[in-house]
């Protein structure tokens, strides 16, 4: 006779860990001195909540760093054995701009020099695609490189290995020991009412949160140390 799992077995081996504000502070903070290529694109994930293959397709015509804000109409996914680039389905929250906070801006800003100096380096190798993010060539990131590397950086960071899917759900938490103002947490979140975005900012982060955060908020010009 074949014993079937309890449900509540089933449901808790569905469950994923998440990462709280400090793991993830802890993460990006390995990341930054590390001087990691994809430090930008973990930056977005978390902060902005975008999934692999709306970093992984973002173009910088689609980021508007002086504006502060940021359009995510496009990704990139591998179907059926092709790398595509294609456009998101149209909704109403895929055509509308998504603010870039002061650690995204900062971020990006590093990310377009070190993309020029790997244009530089690759010289005629270099192939032009206008994404954010790419290899050392210019071609595009195979997204299952893209998940290696994140439990790679896992590992080495002394964070708890989990899904890169499984980081949209730090967001929230990392919005508001980001000092965000719920309004524009709203609008990242894309909740439909105020008061599911105060739910999470009843969580109040440490001091000493706040802080390393805001070391990670400022410029990378010079030194890749916190």
């Amino acid at each position: 006779m074949t014993t079937l799992p309890s449900a509540s077995k089933t449901k808790k081996k569905r469950q994923h860990v998440v990462w709280g504000v400090d793991e993830a502070r802890k993460f990006l903070e390995h990341l930054r001195a590390a001087d990691d290529p994809l430090y930008a694109a973990y930056v977005l994930t978390l902060v902005l909540g975008l999934r692999r293959g709306e970093v992984l397709g973002l173009a910088w015509d689609c980021v508007d760093l002086g504006g502060e804000q940021v359009w995510i109409s496009r990704q990139l996914n591998r179907v059926r054995g092709e790398l595509l680039h294609r456009e998101t389905t149209k909704t109403d929250d895929s055509t509308a701009s998504l603010p870039l906070l002061g650690l995204c801006i900062t971020a990006l800003r590093h990310r377009q020099r070190t993309q020029e100096e790997a244009r530089k380096a690759a010289g005629a190798k270099w192939r032009d695609s206008d994404l954010v993010f790419t290899t050392r060539n210019g071609t595009p990131i195979e997204p299952r490189n893209f998940n290696r590397s994140f439990e790679v950086q896992c590992r080495k960071a002394g964070v708890p290995r989990i899904r890169v899917h499984d980081t949209r759900h730090t967001c929230a938490s990392l919005l508001a020991a980001l000092d965000v103002h719920p309004r524009v947490a709203m609008r990242i979140l894309r909740h439909s009412q105020i008061s599911m975005t105060m739910d999470v900012y009843a969580q109040i982060p440490s001091p000493e949160t706040r802080k390393a955060l805001d070391r990670l908020n400022q410029s990378l010009d010079g030194s890749s140390e916190i």
